[in-house]
């Protein structure tokens, strides 16, 4: 009986190891090195110093309002895939090509992507031909601070929804087909029943897709902002680690680098969890 209780424990223990080694133990070093100093001031402890010169740089604040920018664009984010992968499931006419199609940017480097948009965007590129087609003047996509921030969410948005798509469908594999057919038989529109029926069904799966998302866009944009503004115009394109990639590489300031990554952290923490009780509560109720 003994053994009976302590096999779930000995089966978990490997992977808890593993990521006290590789997750837990690097973060609890990384916020302990955020209290010390740089420069002549390498190592010793500083308090809270990192902190409040962070409170205190214009650059990092205009990181965090990037992040409240995205986590506006977040519901966008998760809508696109989400309706692609309805369509996909209800196998509208041609949904294989349109699956492939829309998986296809996912395995696209962010350096890569970032040179098509580079040309797609430039103020004499074919999207500001397009728009002086019809008669609207060129706009500045990625050299005007009040866009650039936007169009590039909107380009990370575009090159990885398909990944969010392939987890959507797997959801959409643990739905009861027989609730949509009655939805059908009872004259439901299509938004009747991705209302009432596919969302509920899906609560797990979005819910995951939120998180993740959120993750991605907050930890995964470097790329594409190296290449289409390098934090610019004016920095209004920083996001955190932008700016801890900044701190770290090109001013060789590690702690104060770190203590916005445990900024970064808190930030990621708060939101996933607000999300995941705003889905559940919101869930509880349809």
């Amino acid at each position: 009986m003994r053994a009976e209780r302590l096999a779930p424990y000995i089966l978990v223990a490997p992977a808890v190891l593993i990521i006290v080694a590789l997750r837990l133990w690097p973060l609890a070093l990384g916020v302990n090195f955020s209290f010390t100093g740089d420069g002549e001031l390498n190592g010793a402890f500083v308090g809270p110093g990192n902190y409040l010169e962070l409170a205190g740089d214009p650059l990092f604040h205009t990181a965090l309002r990037n992040v409240g920018l995205l986590m506006l664009l977040l519901p966008v984010a998760v809508a696109i895939p989400g309706l692609l992968a309805t369509f996909v499931y209800l196998r509208v006419p041609g949904h294989r090509v349109y699956r492939s199609v829309y998986f296809f940017p996912a395995v696209l480097s962010p350096v890569i992507v970032g040179a098509i948009f580079n040309l797609v965007l430039g103020y004499d590129g074919p999207l500001n031909s397009v728009l002086a087609a019809f008669g609207a003047g060129p706009v500045d996509w990625l050299g005007d601070p009040g866009i650039a921030m936007v169009t590039v969410a909107g380009v990370h948005i575009w090159a990885t929804f398909g990944m969010a798509l392939v987890v959507f469908l797997a959801g959409f594999s643990t739905l009861d087909g027989s609730l949509l057919d009655a939805a059908r038989v009872d004259g439901a529109s299509l938004r009747q029943a991705i209302r009432h029926v596919i969302i509920p069904g899906l609560t797990r799966t979005i819910q995951f897709v939120f998180v993740t998302t959120t993750i991605g866009m907050l930890t995964s944009m470097f790329g594409l902002l190296f290449v289409m503004t390098s934090g610019g115009p004016e920095g209004s394109t920083y996001l955190p680690e932008y700016y801890i990639w900044h701190q770290q590489g090109q001013l060789n300031r590690p702690a104060l680098a770190s203590a916005a990554s445990t900024v970064l952290f808190v930030v990621m923490l708060v939101v996933g969890l607000l999300q995941v009780s705003l889905l559940r509560r919101a869930g509880r109720q349809d």
